[in-house]
C-alpha cells in the first residue's frame, strides 16, 4: 500500500511540474478578443490598429488547420500580437451571420484586415503556411 501511495505521490509530483509543450505554444501565439463587434471597432480607433478577422466555420478543415498549426505558432503571434487586433468569428453563430452581411465571403477561412471605419483593408483566402501569412500581414498598411 505504502509503495503505491508513493508510486502515486511520485507520479502527481511528476505531471504537475510540466506544462505540456501544447499550452505553451497556445499562450505563444495569436491572442484572440472576444469582444463585440463594436467593441473592437472602437479598441482599433484607440489604439490606431487595423483588426484581423480570421472568419471562419465550425466545419471548415483549413480553418482548424490554421488554428491548429498556424495560429499557435510564437512567430506569428509575435507578429500578429503587436501588429493587429486579432478577432476569430465563426461566421455562422452569434454576431457572424451578421458580419458576413458586411464583409460577404467566397469560401472559408476567410483572412479579413479591416481598418477601424470598417473597411476591408486586405483580404486573403484559404490555408497558408506561418511564413505565407505573416508575409500577408506585412503587407497591411
Amino acid at each position: 500500500m505504502l509503495r503505491l501511495l508513493s508510486l502515486c505521490l511520485v507520479v502527481l509530483l511528476t505531471t504537475s511540474s510540466f506544462t505540456p509543450a501544447g499550452d505553451d505554444e497556445k499562450s505563444a501565439g495569436i491572442q484572440f478578443t472576444s469582444a463585440r463587434w463594436a467593441d473592437i471597432l472602437k479598441k482599433a480607433k484607440a489604439e490606431n490598429k487595423v483588426i484581423f478577422l480570421d472568419a471562419y466555420a465550425s466545419w471548415c478543415g483549413p480553418c482548424k488547420m490554421l488554428q491548429k498549426n498556424v495560429f499557435t505558432q510564437k512567430t506569428v503571434g509575435d507578429f500578429f500580437n503587436k501588429k493587429f487586433i486579432n478577432v476569430k468569428m465563426d461566421m455562422e453563430k452569434g454576431e457572424g451571420p451578421a458580419l458576413a452581411q458586411v464583409y460577404p465571403l467566397e469560401a472559408y477561412p476567410t483572412l479579413l484586415f479591416i481598418n477601424s471605419s470598417g473597411r476591408v483593408v486586405k483580404k486573403a483566402i484559404g490555408y497558408m503556411s506561418a511564413e505565407d501569412l505573416i508575409e500577408v500581414g506585412k503587407g497591411v498598411k
